[in-house]
């Protein structure tokens, strides 16, 4: 039985009571006359409204009642904890000064003095909420350096709980993607990821769905993802939380992510090529493992002499191919004699691409 079925149940009772009473007073009205005929009596007259009160009970309880809370819930759950702490830091500060400039806004002649005060409560405490969300990173920090150790301000690279402070200060939402590749868990081992990892619960069913695939490529996939989730939350030095926040009226993962992203302004960590473009699209940080990669592979110029092995046939004619040890591809021109020998190879061209970077070159001679 669903809470609005038994608060429908409760308005009925309510406004069928309110009805009998004021039917039986409608009935004794109008049967107070003698001499003017009425059709009605007055349990006629109960019966009827009464039946009419527990109708509009039964149909317009829920729209004064639940359904206002479940609003104002679903809002609050879309709020992050620290814009809904900001907010009320700030109205507590605007009631203040609006209760410091009441009395003498008081003093003022009428009308004035009986407007003034009122007005000021709801301007300061609007200003208040409003400059406290709209500055809540710098508050933040602010508190954060305060507090650091002791009481005592943080200094960066010196205080490890400031430090602490600092990277648990930001938030990073993580897509499924990211979880099942793997390489999430050695980038914020490094310490490259000063943040708090930040997974919903919709992307946590996500990849429980696919853990749970009659598909054993998908089924395997969702549960590296688990066991990734495991590491994470395993290691002390990297701050991990689960969040039951979700968007309403919103089915795709992706577009949550992306809704989330932007109301608690944070950036997104994934691998997913068509995420990073929607984000960026709609003014999301996008924090792309892909992209991690492909800047921290080896800076090679044309001129360069590398020792590769040649393991296969290129696309072109008498091409060979081979990788280094980063994963980059190197198309070696006349390299197909050289297959499953390592040779000296001269950089003749290195193209950056979507897919990565590829290496160019040449046999030295």
């Amino acid at each position: 039985m669903s809470s609005e079925f038994i608060v429908r149940l409760i308005g009925m009772l309510i406004f069928t009571t309110a009805g009998v009473y004021w039917g039986t007073s409608l009935g004794k009205i109008a049967n107070a006359n003698p001499t003017v005929s009425n059709p009605f009596s007055v349990e006629q007259y109960a019966f009827t409204i009464g039946l009419v009160g527990a109708l509009v009970g039964l149909i317009l309880t829920p729209i004064f009642t639940t359904r206002p809370l479940r609003t104002l819930r679903s809002i609050f759950a879309r709020i992050s904890a620290q814009s809904l702490f900001a907010s009320l830091a700030g109205l507590v500060v605007g009631l203040i000064i609006a209760a410091l400039l009441a009395f003498p806004l008081s003093l003022l002649p009428t009308p004035l003095g009986d407007i003034l005060p009122f007005a000021g409560v709801v301007l300061f405490g609007y200003l208040g909420v409003a400059v406290f969300v709209m500055r809540q990173m710098d508050i933040f920090s602010v508190i954060s350096g305060i507090v650091g150790r002791g009481g005592q301000p943080a200094v960066p690279g010196n205080n490890v709980e400031g430090g602490q402070n600092w990277a648990e200060s930001r938030t990073i939402l993580l897509d499924t993607s990211v979880i099942i590749d793997g390489r999430i868990a050695d980038i914020a081992r490094t310490g490259f990821l000063p943040g708090s990892l930040l997974i919903p619960r919709f992307v946590l069913l996500e990849l429980q769905y696919i853990a749970d695939s009659p598909d054993s490529l998908r089924r395997q996939r969702g549960r590296r993802g688990m066991e990734v989730l495991s590491q994470l939350q395993k290691e002390p030095g990297i701050p991990v939380r689960m969040s039951d926040m979700d968007v309403e009226g919103v089915r795709e993962v992706d577009d949550k992510l992306v809704i989330l992203a932007r109301q608690l302004r944070c950036p997104i960590l994934t691998n997913d090529y068509n995420l990073n473009r929607v984000a960026e699209l709609q003014g999301v940080t996008v924090l792309n493992v892909n992209e991690l990669a492909n800047a921290v592979k080896s800076v090679l110029l044309p001129g360069e002499i590398l020792d590769i092995r040649v393991i296969q046939e290129g696309k072109e004619s008498n091409q060979g191919v081979g990788y280094m040890d980063d994963g980059t591809m190197v198309v070696i021109e006349g390299g197909k004699d050289y297959i499953d020998k390592e040779i000296e190879v001269v950089v003749t061209k290195v193209l950056q691409t979507a897919a990565g970077r590829m290496i160019f070159g040449r046999p030295e001679q």
